[in-house]
């Protein structure tokens, strides 16, 4: 019989489908990739004419269509009413504002991350937080998500990662917010921190531990060989609380994209970086004024191995055909 599980965080109900379950290495990327081998017109092999950001020969470009403009003058911080198109009751709209900015990682016409050195990923990191903090500077934007696409389209075929900042928070990160609210107002404790504490004891889902960074199939894995990398030092921010930690971050990282690699055909994935919105002064006295504890920043990695179908995408429930204890063990014992 199917087995129903709940996530801890958001509470969503994740049928582990384990009659159905395969082999974890058998499996064909069902995507049409058509990835490049060469470097044959490579927009992102030639070097940018006006990066916003460099560090050695990472270059960050910002998309024309983005609009950093900051608050007009006269308008009180956060405030979003510049914004929205408004008194539109029924429906509401935000026009100009937000930011999208790539992230090249290296000048060489390299597709994987996993493929780049620790030293380069770190610095890649750090990239990331310049940029964050850069960003948070305009008080329009709300939220900041940085992620990766590899190998789902022939735009794809160099190393890249995205940031983009919006002035609202997505239904994603919401429902992740408030229940990391909710369990700490049931728990007085982060549901993070004991998912790590409980991964750690139980070590049936875990693919790496290191002494700074736990990656695991989470216990109510939505997709196939989804891993959760989470932070053992509990912070609500990924800028803040990468300091002095970028350098174990892209050791996981490595590991975790190797093993993907190699034991999965070098699929396709996904994978993002899962923080706190922007927090400024005026803005303290909000609803998420526990969000210092209750949040946990984290990266998601989504390996594109199914598709959702119609009974996901109609109900809402996600099925898994292996559950996640074997798909640890088969990614645990997976030469790097």
């Amino acid at each position: 019989m199917p087995e129903f599980r709940q996530d801890p965080v958001i509470g969503r109900w994740v049928i582990i489908s384990v009659e159905r379950a395969r082999r974890p290495g058998n499996f064909i990327d069902p995507i049409n990739r058509r990835r490049r081998d060469d470097d044959e017109a490579c927009d992102l092999c030639v070097k940018p004419d006006n990066p916003v950001y460099t560090l050695g020969d990472i270059c960050v470009v910002r998309s024309r269509q983005s609009s950093s403009r900051k608050e007009p003058t006269g308008q009180a911080p956060g405030q979003q009413t510049s914004a929205l198109n408004g008194q539109n009751g029924l429906y509401e709209v935000i026009k100009d504002v937000g930011i999208h900015e790539t992230v090249i990682e290296t000048p060489d016409h390299v597709s994987n991350m996993a493929d780049l050195p620790v030293g380069r990923i770190r610095e890649i990191v750090q990239t990331y937080v310049a940029r964050f903090n850069e960003i948070e500077q305009n008080t329009r934007l709300t939220h900041a998500l940085i992620y990766k696409n590899y190998g789902l389209s022939q735009f794809a075929h160099h190393a890249c990662s995205h940031i983009m900042a919006i002035p609202v928070a997505s239904l994603e990160i919401a429902e992740k917010l408030s229940g990391a609210q909710q369990y700490f107002r049931d728990h007085k404790r982060c549901v993070y921190c004991d998912l790590v504490e409980r991964e750690t004891k139980d070590k049936k889902r875990i693919v790496v531990e290191t002494d700074d960074f736990l990656a695991v199939i989470p216990f109510a894995a939505r997709f196939l060989f989804e891993i959760w990398i989470i932070p053992k030092k509990h912070h609500a921010d990924f800028a803040q609380g990468i300091r002095g930690q970028e350098e174990g971050l892209a050791r996981i990282l490595k590991i975790v994209l190797q093993k993907i690699k190699n034991g999965l055909d070098d699929t396709a994935y996904n994978w993002v970086i899962q923080t706190a919105p922007f927090r400024r002064q005026d803005a303290a006295r909000g609803k998420w004024r526990t969000i210092d504890v209750d949040y946990h920043w984290h990266v998601e990695l989504i390996p594109r191995l199914t598709r959702m179908a119609g009974f996901e995408k109609g109900s809402g429930f996600y099925i898994c055909a292996i559950p996640p204890e074997e798909m640890a063990e088969y990614l645990r014992d997976k030469e790097i």
